[in-house]
């Protein structure tokens, strides 16, 4: 398949990256520094053995004036765009958030409304194109509401919620979507914090997101144990949420 990969540079989207084109697939990487992209396009033409570096353009999530250029440069270079991959977030503590609300503001933007914009043209494209696979990282801390991760949490709430509509309206129109929910992923972006029971590896949770976009499976946990922690967690009462750190 051809696959265009936003935050292919580093973390889950690296690790999906040498997944796809170890097996053949043909990739496209976006990203906001021109260096990394360099960088993670040389070391994939190495391990799957390419004549040339895959193409790749920038997009900042950041910068929603970069979407469309982005997409229609990845488009182009393609030929026709088959499946939309969207691993780029931000992250912060909620400690952090709490003590600057300019931070807070900003990745509650990032991480729902410019993710919602992204998508938003990815899915006019594919949809142009006869219809493909919008596979979007959310994450488990939208599944219910937390007090470690209450910025966060509701925006992966929204994103989640928005890619399931996404899925009954525009389903049989040809347009699937894959939204994954990982637990805590052993990636930079959780570097610094305590790993939890459970925590995964990038290549297994590569693994398991990729056969979620073969079969066309809209909801993936990873690794699978969340679905089941996070089931219960849902069931728990507002007052044990209310004294429990988790």
């Amino acid at each position: 398949m051809n696959a265009v990969l936003l935050g292919a540079t580093r973390g889950m989207g690296r690790a999906l990256a040498r997944l796809l084109v170890e097996r053949g697939d043909t990739v496209c990487l976006l990203g906001r520094n021109p260096t990394d992209l360099e960088r993670s396009a040389r070391d994939l033409q190495v391990r799957g053995a390419l004549p040339a570096p895959p193409s790749a353009f920038p997009c900042d999530l950041a910068r929603p004036e970069t979407f469309a250029p982005a997409l229609d440069a990845a488009a182009e270079s393609l030929g026709r765009l088959e499946t939309v991959i969207v691993t780029a977030a931000d992250f912060a503590s909620q400690a952090d958030l709490e003590a600057d609300p300019e931070r807070a503001r900003s990745l509650a933007a990032i991480d729902f409304a410019n993710t919602v914009g992204f998508c938003e043209h990815a899915r006019r494209r594919l949809l142009a194109a006869g219809g493909g696979t919008l596979c979007v990282f959310s994450s488990v801390a939208g599944d219910r509401a937390r007090s470690p991760v209450v910025v966060y949490g509701a925006a992966k709430a929204g994103l989640s919620a928005y890619l399931e509509g996404l899925d009954h309206r525009y389903h049989r129109q040809g347009l699937r979507t894959v939204c994954v929910k990982p637990g805590f992923v052993r990636t930079s972006m959780t570097a610094g914090l305590a790993p939890p029971p459970f925590a995964g590896d990038p290549d297994r949770v590569a693994r398991r997101v990729v056969r979620a976009i073969d079969c066309g499976r809209p909801v993936v946990y990873a690794p699978p144990v969340w679905r089941w922690i996070m089931l219960a967690v849902r069931n728990l009462p507002r007052a044990v949420m209310r004294r429990v750190e988790f």
